[in-house]
């Protein structure tokens, strides 16, 4: 049995999940304990840096979402996740990597906005008034990419279209749905009507109605850090956020990416 240590509202997670899905592969979703601050042994062994994704098969650790993704498409070849060409393939790769880093922290800073309390008043609207803009940004990047084709991976539903969906459903939670009557929404409707997208979605819209309530009084307290880094990083400080770093690391609740040993 496949194991897959996850969280609902991780994009990263969300993609392997419906990739597993989509393969036909039935999988043992865990939820690491985040809030306690204790590392379960067998997930550190899997993943060194105490994040989520990552998966273990028969002995097999694997860690990063497209090098989860990859060692699937490699472990069972059927049916293909990827195009067939070189060229489409480096195509899907590329929307991936802009959905991973840009479209990802976007998404990350509203949450750290609304849900975790960093900034208020003027900061606030600040910060969420720059995410609404670069939303707008990506969402028309991504409909020029999908121009007139069905599915970012092209005839079928595949790489392209997984790794993108989590990030637009983040967006729809935050109120910056597709533009209507764009490519773009059109594609939204087909792909959330796919099972392993939906349960994906909804295991996601549940977890940020009902899972999220006391981690505003965590943070605050310090009992629960944040990861602060890459590109998310980089999207508070070039955002206007800066004082949310420098706040988040004087009282604790900000941490950076865990040490490999």
């Amino acid at each position: 049995m496949i194991t897959l240590y996850e969280h609902p509202l991780s994009p990263y997670a969300q993609k392997c999940k419906i990739a597993l899905s989509e393969k036909g592969l039935a999988f043992d979703a865990v939820v690491p304990d985040f809030i306690s601050g204790e590392v379960l042994p067998e997930f550190l062994e899997a993943n060194p840096r105490a994040e989520v994704p990552a998966l273990i098969d028969d002995g097999v650790a694997v860690f990063d979402s497209t090098i989860i993704l990859e060692y699937l498409e490699d472990r069972w070849p059927e049916p293909p996740l990827l195009p067939a060409s070189a060229a489409e393939r480096a195509r899907v790769r590329m929307i991936e990597d802009v959905a991973d880093t840009h479209y990802d922290a976007v998404n990350w800073g509203q949450m750290e906005v609304l849900v975790f309390k960093r900034a208020t008043d003027d900061l606030a609207a600040r910060l969420l008034a720059g995410a609404a803009e670069q939303t707008t940004r990506l969402q028309t990047w991504l409909d020029r990419q999908l121009g007139e084709r069905e599915w970012f991976n092209g005839a079928q539903f595949g790489w392209g279209d997984l790794a993108v969906v989590p990030y637009v459903n983040g967006s729809v939670l935050f109120g910056h749905a597709p533009a209507p009557g764009s490519a773009l929404a059109a594609w939204h409707e087909r792909a959330n009507a796919r099972p392993s997208v939906a349960s994906a979605a909804a295991a996601a819209a549940e977890s940020a109605t009902t899972g999220m309530s006391t981690i505003a009084d965590l943070i605050e307290s310090g009992t629960f850090q944040r990861e602060y880094r890459d590109h998310r990083l980089e999207w508070m400080v070039r955002t206007g956020g800066l004082s949310v770093v420098q706040d988040g690391l004087s009282n604790g609740s900000i941490r950076f990416s865990r040490e490999v040993s």
